[in-house]
């Protein structure tokens, strides 16, 4: 039987890449991905892990605050005593599949996109596609 988990999610931290006693290098984020919906809402932290020669590459310097991924792996789920006395448990998932999704502050995009439309109306001729204020074309079969 197979443990695969995969989610999308926010990085929560600026990735870290440390490297064991024996060298196997480990690339560590904090991933949050939110589950429910309304006043039902979490948020779910996962802490990801990635090994060996794919942990040294450059992934770490997109792996930045804010930028929306896809994560892909074996969960596990960890006890630990914590501080105050209280047993608590974290997520951990030694990733298969790390894919970045989008760009990072994604959300101030489509305000700059809307603002440069405003100044340079369009005008449809007719027949044309080239009204790019439309999000759908009517061609559309759904």
């Amino acid at each position: 039987m197979s443990n695969v988990f995969s989610f999308t999610g926010t990085v929560g931290r600026d990735a870290e890449v440390r490297y064991t006693p024996s060298g196997l290098a480990v690339l560590s984020v904090t991933v949050a991905n939110n589950i429910g919906f309304g006043d039902k809402q979490q948020t779910l932290w996962v802490r990801v892990a990635l090994f060996g020669k794919r942990a040294e590459g450059g992934l770490q310097n997109y792996l930045k605050k804010g930028q929306q991924v896809f994560v892909s792996g074996e969960l596990t789920q960890n006890e630990y005593k914590a501080n105050d006395g209280t047993m608590k448990s974290s997520l951990e998932l030694n990733a298969n599949i790390i894919d970045l999704l989008g760009k990072r502050n994604e959300s101030s995009q489509p305000q700059q996109a809307y603002q440069a439309s405003e100044k340079q109306p369009s005008t449809p001729q007719s027949g044309s596609h080239d009204n790019f204020d439309a999000p759908y074309d009517d061609d559309i079969p759904f």
